[in-house]
């Protein structure tokens, strides 16, 4: 009897045992997220959440057009830590199979954002009352204003009944997909890509915009807009230029295994050369660099060597390094991406590392090298797909810059 007693005890310990390691599940569908970008203010953003072919999460997140696969998503408990696609940042927390609380932490900048999840389907934003404006069309824009900082902008925006989807050009480059709602006079739009929380709103008449942008909760820049379809902002090919005095770019940076690679070396001469100032962190810059992976696959025949620079706001060498291996990994990048600077993106320091050029202006900038070793263009930031017909004028003036430099004569075999 004793013996009975006791393998019944240990068979109800292992059930117990092994009810207690049952792996928390989170339900499968839609659901509605918000980021707390002040006391006031938050900025929401919808995703998808579902099982792969091996039963593993991955979370599909949406910013009008644009759909960000999140597939590194790790459990601990009721803890649960996932990783956004080739940026550093991360959204940690605890979670039932209905909620989720945590933080979206960006370690290097020490910024955290307070992060919130519930299940089902619903509005990015709540649509409470029928639009006073329609206000697609073109906005010129000044942020920063009433500040020293005070910089222009160009608002292109697309509104079918409340709904609004677009974006924001500026000297560096676009602000994304942006995605949102215009209730009455007024106007929000948002965009979460994994590294940008940035929130918009505003009060709106048929020629006026007054707002506040929001990037996370650590900057709130006051903007104003008139609208106005002949705006154009300055030339990106006239903004950043070689200094008088210097006729030549160079570099000379080690990649992510110690190698020093310069323009003087010998995969350079006599070809035609995309230099990329970048950073890992940064979306324009990404999706720059999606489109020269893509345009150079499509043309093989183009004999064209890439190189970039990173310059990273990673903490250690180590940091920027492994930042550099997974984009590198996660984009089949198959030109060398060197580690010009860790420790701070700061423009001015990025300079000291540059002295040829004017200044850096922009993450990302691209120097258009002939198989001469001639400057003959430096485009300053990246209009991405967010852009719609200034990407296309974009693509469009790439492929005849690049075919113009394979064309270009080699001096030195005369």
């Amino acid at each position: 009897m004793k013996r009975i007693w006791l393998w019944t005890l240990s068979l109800s310990l292992f059930l117990i045992s092994c009810k207690k390691e049952e792996k928390a599940e989170l339900a499968v569908g839609d659901w509605w997220a918000k980021m707390d970008v002040s006391a006031k203010d938050a900025l929401p953003v919808t995703f998808y959440l579902s099982k792969d072919s091996v039963g593993d999460y991955q979370i599909e997140l949406y910013n009008a057009e644009e759909v960000i696969l999140i597939d590194e998503i790790e459990f601990k408990g009721d803890s649960i830590r996932f990783n956004m696609p080739v940026f550093e940042g991360y959204v940690a927390g605890t979670f039932t199979e209905t909620e989720i609380q945590g933080s979206f932490v960006k370690e290097s900048l020490d910024r955290i954002v307070p992060f919130s999840a519930i299940y089902g389907k619903r509005d990015r934003f709540e649509i409470g009352a029928e639009p006073k404006v329609n206000i697609s069309g073109i906005w010129e824009t000044h942020f920063d204003i009433d500040t020293d900082e005070d910089y222009p902008g160009m608002g292109i925006f697309m509104q079918n009944g409340n709904l609004i989807k677009g974006t924001f050009r500026t000297l560096t480059g676009d602000y994304r997909f942006l995605e949102g709602v215009v209730n009455g006079d007024s106007l929000k739009l948002s965009t979460f890509d994994g590294t940008h929380v940035f929130l918009f709103t505003a009060k709106v008449t048929d020629s006026t915009l007054n707002g506040i942008f929001y990037s996370g909760n650590h900057s709130v820049e006051k903007f104003v807009a008139k609208r106005n379809e002949a705006y154009q902002l300055p030339d990106p090919n006239t903004l950043t230029y070689l200094k008088e005095g210097y006729n030549r770019f160079d570099f000379s940076f080690p990649d992510t295994n110690g190698n020093m690679i310069s323009m003087s070396d010998e995969r350079f001469k006599n070809k035609p050369v995309l230099v990329q100032i970048m950073g890992t962190w940064c979306p324009n810059c990404l999706d720059e660099t999606r489109f020269y992976v893509d345009y150079f696959k499509k043309n093989p025949d183009l004999d064209v060597e890439i190189v970039a620079l990173a310059f990273e706001y990673a903490k250690t060498k180590e940091k920027a390094e492994q930042g550099i291996n997974r984009l590198v990994k996660r984009e089949k990048l198959t030109y060398p991406v060197l580690l010009a600077q860790y420790k701070t993106s700061n423009k001015r320091m990025a300079n000291e590392k540059l002295p040829m050029l004017n200044h850096v202006l922009s993450y990302p900038t691209t120097i258009y090298i002939d198989r001469n070793g001639e400057v003959k263009k430096i485009h300053t930031g990246f209009n991405g797909p967010a852009t719609g017909d200034r990407y296309k004028d974009f693509t469009k003036e790439f492929d005849e810059t690049i075919r113009e430099l394979v064309e270009t004569e080699d001096e030195s075999a005369k």
